[in-house]
């Protein structure tokens, strides 16, 4: 039978590791890697193991490649501290153990939760993610957001789902939303580092974004929920070209610093502050 290292990455999650790393006690392996919390994230964690580790936060996936060092089952796990994996893929998790496979990775599927209820449209469901690999199979792809880990053999699906507890409240959402659009400035700098920001981008983009979460992707259907997030998603998108604009602008006037685009940078201002 096959092992299985569950990996999660935290800073100041004291309120929801318990409900994470309770639902992946029946894993041979658990490893966190933590961001210097401030809270009693690392007091918690270690009730579930004594494998806690600290590490400087440079990005999710660079947390993640310290967890693999550490790990030593067959496969690797990577739970968010908002997620809690359901008695369903507990079960097809055990089993694929079990009887073995030969698939190099699995896809899971994220059951998300915002503002209290379960959204099922929109675009937030069904939503796949890599997160089921052998750990000497797992490449991954750095990026300063929504990084992650590829394979090179085949891939399957597990059917049980992930529960993600995305964003209780509109504070939260904002407030990731402001990290976020930060660092995906950087992302799309790396990508075309003439990109810029024109006043259609910011009339047009938002609009476009809200029309397609919640007519195409029928967020209609999550209800006033599935309204609220997709005049977000539009926001997000507005507030995106927006810092593409102020770059463009400092770094030609060379006036002021240039904002935040990367996670060492965020950190530090928060250290600041």
């Amino acid at each position: 039978m096959e092992t299985l290292s569950v990996i999660t990455i935290t800073l100041n999650e004291e309120r929801n590791i318990p409900r994470c790393l309770g639902s992946v006690r029946w894993a041979d392996e658990i490893v966190v890697v933590d961001s210097f919390s401030s809270d009693g994230t690392m007091e918690t964690a270690r009730r579930f193991t004594e494998k806690v580790f600290q590490h400087r936060y440079r990005g999710s996936t660079r947390q993640m490649e310290l967890g693999i060092r550490e790990a030593t089952g067959d496969w690797i796990l990577f739970l968010d501290a908002d997620e809690e994996v359901s008695e369903p893929l507990a079960d097809e998790i055990r089993g694929m153990l079990a009887s073995g496979t030969p698939y190099a990775a699995f896809e899971i599927l994220r059951k998300p939760q915002a503002f209290g209820r379960w959204i099922e449209h929109g675009g937030w469901f069904p939503d796949y993610q890599l997160r089921l690999l052998r750990r000497k199979d797992a490449v991954a792809m750095h990026a300063e957001v929504h990084g992650g880990f590829s394979v090179s053999g085949p891939r399957g699906r597990m059917s049980g789902p992930v529960y993600h507890y995305t964003y209780d409240t509109i504070h939260a959402y904002l407030e990731r939303m402001n990290d976020y659009t930060s660092l995906e400035l950087s992302n799309r700098l790396a990508r075309n580092p003439e990109a810029r920001a024109s006043w259609y981008n910011l009339f047009l983009s938002p609009v476009a974004h809200f029309l397609r979460r919640f007519i195409s992707l029928k967020g209609y259907r999550d209800g006033f929920h599935g309204f609220v997030l997709a005049l977000l998603d539009g926001t997000y998108a507005l507030v995106l070209y927006a810092k593409l604009w102020e770059y463009r602008m400092r770094l030609q006037e060379g006036k002021g610093h240039l904002p935040p685009m990367t996670n060492e940078d965020l950190h530090a201002m928060r250290r600041i502050r």
